[in-house]
């Protein structure tokens, strides 16, 4: 039997396979079917709680926190993924040229990338301070200013506050996945279009986007999941605050599911995340399939 085995290509392929799924499952589709059921009932920490159907759902759908904190998530998505997808293209084509150093540089653009979020957030919570900020002193110095700005006093301070945050963070993976975009575009295309007459402006919009088009959209699928979800970087900084102005439906679903202690509570706040993700990964998915069925491709 363990030779019939061994010369079987499919019962090998499902024993390698094996100790991914055992993960994938224990780790990832575990947690998420305990916390959709949760989100049908009562549960609190400590108690199991009993089967409530929708009244999570239908309690948060009328509240205003939650509203807001709908709305700070979807402003906070839509504003970062743009500023992530512009700088990220513009730093993409920039180390696509050559420059001295290129190497160095690319380098360099991955920092904010590879530092672990918590520790960005307290060095933009040190940076934003009210009384101590580093942009404040210089702001005033430059007489710009005359008096220090309350980043993360007034709400939208705080909202534009953390967006920079995260989009300081996450310019590098757009830049970085860009770059490796460009890097499988042939250079006779350019060569052609020059012959042809094309301007750089030409070159850009005719040859570099659509050719492109495929990576930006997963990469900014990517850029969108990790923007609605994120929460380390809004729960270190600002914690949600000031008057719930920066709470994301991450943050709030935490805050009471873990804090609060009302575990049906939150996880009914993080279910309702999911039609947005799907959402999100629907678009990039049926907007990859239109694009392939335009050049023909039958796949």
């Amino acid at each position: 039997m363990f030779e019939r085995l061994q010369n079987s290509r499919n019962a090998l392929g499902y024993v390698f396979m094996a100790p991914a799924a055992v993960l994938l499952i224990g780790l990832l589709a575990y947690p998420l079917g305990l916390g959709t059921w949760l989100g049908f009932t009562d549960a609190k920490i400590g108690r199991l709680g009993e089967w409530v159907g929708l009244d999570n759902f239908s309690y948060l759908v009328t509240d205003s926190v939650t509203q807001l904190a709908l709305f700070n998530t979807l402003f906070y998505t839509v504003v970062a993924s743009a500023l992530k997808f512009a700088l990220g293209l513009y730093l993409a084509l920039l180390l696509n040229k050559n420059l001295p150093f290129k190497s160095f540089f690319r380098a360099v653009v991955l920092l904010p990338w590879i530092v672990p979020t918590a520790l960005s957030a307290i060095a933009f919570w040190w940076l934003y301070d009210a009384q101590f900020s580093v942009f404040s002193w210089v702001l005033t110095r430059m007489g710009l200013i005359d008096r220090y700005i309350d980043f993360l006093g007034d709400p939208w301070n705080a909202r534009l506050s953390t967006i920079a945050a995260n989009v300081w963070r996450g310019v590098p993976f757009v830049a970085i996945s860009l770059l490796a975009g460009l890097q499988t575009i042939s250079p006779s295309y350019y060569e052609a279009s020059a012959i042809d007459g094309a301007t750089p402006w030409q070159q850009f919009r005719h040859v570099t986007l659509p050719l492109l088009t495929p990576i930006i959209a997963v990469v900014m699928t990517f850029s969108v999941l990790f923007t609605f979800t994120d929460f380390q970087l809004i729960y270190v900084l600002t914690r949600g605050g000031p008057l719930n102005a920066t709470h994301l439906m991450a943050t709030l679903a935490f805050q009471r599911g873990i804090p609060g202690g009302s575990l049906g509570e939150g996880a009914a706040l993080a279910t309702l995340m999911v039609p947005f993700l799907l959402a999100a990964v629907m678009f990039s998915y049926f907007g990859l399939q239109r694009r392939a069925w335009q050049q023909g491709s039958d796949k």
